[in-house]
């Protein structure tokens, strides 16, 4: 297997950084913006993440000493600010996650930049200081939003599957780390059953749904690369879920080589490699400058 060409800190064979989306009940009023708001089931099913589970994962955080990332949109943010301040009080990073968790891929570029700067403020009034870090909702980067975040002075993007590890995204506006999710380290596959927004998956026994994000470990630390899930508190913050992670991750953190760090200072890290002459992957964007569509029929 090729190894990673990033050194990890103190001698870390594998770079860990556990993201959760904590968009609450966010999902069900941008899905059924008529209704959304008298579905009482899906929306207690979004409380559960900021009222029930968050406790519980700080809890472990704080146990084991370790700071990691939250996405939270910022109408969740305004919604439960009294979440907001138990992440902050760990010394744990809060990235930009939208509004209310809208698609930047179905609406205007005017209306994105409208509900992105207004995101914006809200996490500047609520944490004091401005995010470094975005997650599109969905995954769904335009290069519209890539040219935001340049615009308003993000280090890093994590929304987009082009490598394994951090890589350098230059645009004519600039430049962007991108820290890369993948579906397969997404508890979405594994346990959203979620009807009114589109998806039915057939949940998986935790031991099963879990054992997907052991194995992306085993083979990002065999690699010397990163390991980042990206799990929701409504999903995986679950009790039989979040006992399973609680094992997994006093094992590792006893028996492995393992630098665990929020988002941001992965990126600080790398930018500190690239600077100094490491090897850091650099993508040039854009891919494309138009359609890519046949011109002819065939005759």
């Amino acid at each position: 297997m090729i190894r990673n060409a990033i050194p990890w800190p103190n001698g870390a064979s594998c770079a860990c950084s556990i993201t959760f989306d904590m968009d609450a009940d966010s999902l069900i009023h941008i899905a059924r913006p008529r209704d959304g708001f008298n579905r009482l089931y899906p929306v207690t099913m979004g409380r559960y993440g900021p009222t029930t589970a968050l406790p519980r994962i700080l809890e472990t955080y704080r146990r084991f000493g370790l700071r990691q990332s939250f996405f939270i949109p910022a109408w969740t943010m305004e919604q439960y600010p009294d979440a907001v301040e138990a992440i902050l009080r760990e010394g744990h990073e809060i990235g930009h996650h939208g509004f209310l968790h809208e698609d930047p891929t179905v609406i205007s570029q005017p209306e994105q930049r409208y509900w992105f700067e207004k995101a914006l403020e809200v996490h500047t009034r609520m944490s004091g200081t401005r995010p470094v870090g975005y997650r599109a909702p969905v995954y769904n980067v335009t290069q519209g939003t890539i040219e935001l975040l340049i615009e308003h002075g993000f280090r890093y993007d994590s929304s987009l599957m082009a490598d394994d590890i951090p890589y350098l995204m230059r645009t004519g506006a600039g430049e962007l780390y991108e820290v890369p999710p993948h579906w397969g380290n997404d508890d979405w596959p594994a346990f959203a059953h979620y009807e009114e927004i589109g998806y039915m998956m057939p949940v998986r026994s935790p031991s099963t749904g879990m054992a997907a994000f052991f194995e992306e470990f085993e083979a990002a630390y065999e690699a010397g690369g990163l390991w980042m899930p990206v799990w929701h508190p409504f999903l995986t913050g679950r009790l039989a879920r979040w006992r399973l992670v609680e094992k997994f991750l006093e094992d590792i953190l006893e028996n492995r080589r393992v630098w665990f760090a929020p988002l941001k200072e992965i990126v600080e890290h790398v930018d500190s490699v690239r600077l100094k002459g490491g090897a850091v992957r650099i993508e040039q964007l854009p891919y494309y400058d138009r359609p890519q569509v046949l011109s002819s029929r065939a005759s």
